[in-house]
C-alpha cells in the first residue's frame, strides 16, 4: 500500500517556475506508475504528467509538453513535477496519484487506472 502527501504548490507569476514534490510512503513504492493531475473547478482530473515504475517512460498533456517534466528518485520515495513558463492557464490543483497495480500497464492518462491519491495542492498562476 502505497501513502502519497504533496507539500508543495503556491502562488506564481506567469513565466515563473514552481517544483511539486510528492512524498510516498509504503515498500513498494518503486513498484508503482505515478501521476500528476489538476482539476479546476467544475471540471474533471486531467493528467499532466505519467511516469512508469522504472522511470524509463513518461507521458504528458499536450498543454504542458515542453514546459513540464515528470521524474522519480526510488531511492527517496519521491516524485516530482516540475513545472517551468507557467501560465494562468495552469492554475489549478495539483493531485499526485500512484497506479491501482505494481507494474502498471494501462492507460497512464486514466484517472481510473490510479488507486491512491494525495490530499491535493493549489497552485496559482497569475498574470
Amino acid at each position: 500500500q502505497v501513502e502519497l502527501v504533496e507539500p508543495g504548490g503556491g502562488l506564481v507569476q506567469a513565466g515563473g517556475s514552481l517544483r511539486l514534490p510528492c512524498a510516498a510512503s509504503g515498500r513498494r513504492f518503486s513498484s508503482y506508475g505515478m501521476g500528476w493531475f489538476r482539476q479546476t473547478p467544475g471540471n474533471e482530473l486531467v493528467c499532466v504528467a505519467a511516469i512508469t515504475w522504472s522511470g524509463g517512460t513518461t507521458y504528458y498533456a499536450d498543454s504542458v509538453k515542453g514546459r513540464f517534466t515528470i521524474s522519480r528518485d526510488n531511492a527517496k520515495n519521491m516524485v516530482y513535477l516540475q513545472m517551468n513558463s507557467l501560465e494562468p492557464e495552469d492554475t489549478a490543483v495539483y493531485y499526485c496519484a500512484a497506479s491501482t497495480d505494481p507494474y502498471y500497464s494501462g492507460n497512464y492518462y486514466d484517472p481510473n487506472g490510479y488507486a491512491t491519491w494525495g490530499q491535493g495542492t493549489q497552485v496559482t498562476v497569475s498574470s
